[in-house]
């Protein structure tokens, strides 16, 4: 395979492995400016898997600083109840976000498999 003869931001060559018949790697095909767009709209989309953890791991201390303020009677059990309830449904809210998450990553996935398999095709129906 040949190495990419587009040129970097910076002015230097790209040093990529270039796509199969094509001179260009997938960040410099003219033809993949849609994909490119694609790719990069999804940076800032991702919290990091790190995130809801660490929200997790918040909760769960509000919750065992709750419990020992109602053991220790320094806070009303009505109060508590009320905030236990908040923190659940902010629980749930972080189950809602993951469960988001990894359905549009598998749609991502899905369509970047959609498009090899119709790439193949075209690949054999034109002989490239």
């Amino acid at each position: 395979m040949s190495v990419c003869s587009g040129i970097r931001a910076d002015g230097g060559r790209c040093q990529a492995q270039a796509m199969r018949n094509s001179e260009y790697c997938i960040n410099h095909h003219p033809d993949k400016a849609e994909t490119r767009r694609r790719r990069a709209s999804r940076g800032g989309k991702r919290g990091g898997r790190g995130r809801p953890l660490s929200e997790l791991q918040e909760t769960k201390m509000l919750l065992k600083t709750l419990a020992g303020r109602v053991l220790n009677k320094s806070l009303d059990r009505s109060d508590a109840s009320v905030a236990n309830q908040l923190l659940n449904s902010y629980i749930r809210c972080i189950s809602v976000e993951l469960q988001v998450r990894e359905q549009l990553e598998l749609v991502e996935r899905l369509e970047a498999l959609e498009a090899a398999v119709q790439q193949r095709k075209d690949e054999r129906r034109y002989g490239a």
